[in-house]
């Protein structure tokens, strides 16, 4: 019996090896299915939503809402943006396919990639205004809890958002790349809503 065992190890080994790259094709089909319909973790590329979320944490982004709703007033979204640099196509394989789409669905950052993420100050048809370091919508000041006391916002507007857009802002004010220079971002453009942060685990919260 040890020896019929022996000979059918090298057949077991041969088997697993020709089911590898089928396995390797599920695996990568199910992750993008998953990063792509459902849910997304993010990577925090750069400090501008501190203190909510510091430089090197990751977020998990649910796309299922904006499938049937729109964005809202102090969502924390995650949106596409076109930087008008087009990067050279690098020669990938299936292996780097899989690869990259795996660290997507777990929030690490890959060359093809040009997300950021935001807060949603107002949305289409609003007028947004920066004045006595407060925000105003619509004329009105509004309560933003989520930013640390003496945080001062600078004057800017009146600006009245598009329809189908909105207007986005970092919780860190004073160095935030946001629609104050680049504008509303269309509401297509959105990857979905962060709702929790979930690295480091020390840190884990809803959003």
């Amino acid at each position: 019996m040890p020896e019929q065992a022996s000979e059918e190890s090298p057949a077991k080994k041969g088997s697993l090896l020709r089911e590898l790259p089928i396995l390797m094709v599920v695996a990568f089909a199910v992750a993008l299915l998953i990063k792509t319909f459902l849910l997304q973790a993010f990577f925090i590329p750069s400090a501008s939503m501190e203190p909510t979320l510091r430089e090197g944490d990751r977020v998990l982004v649910e796309k299922v809402g904006f499938l049937i709703g729109e964005p809202a007033r102090g969502q924390v979204v995650v949106f596409e943006r076109d930087l008008g640099i087009v990067p050279p196509e690098p020669e990938e394989g299936l292996l780097t396919d899989i690869v990259n789409a795996f660290k997507g669905l777990f929030g690490f950052p890959d060359a093809s990639t040009q997300d950021f993420i935001k807060r949603v100050m107002a949305v289409g048809g609003e007028t947004i205004e920066g004045r006595d370091g407060r925000v105003f919508i619509n004329e009105e000041p509004i309560e933003e809890d989520y930013l640390p006391q003496g945080v001062s916002t600078s004057d800017f507007g009146p600006i009245t958002i598009p329809e189908n857009h909105v207007f986005v802002m970092g919780d860190n004010r004073g160095n935030s790349d946001d629609s104050r220079s680049f504008g509303a971002v269309p509401v297509d453009r959105i990857v979905g809503h962060a709702f929790v942060l979930i690295w480091p685990p020390a840190d884990v919260a809803t959003l």
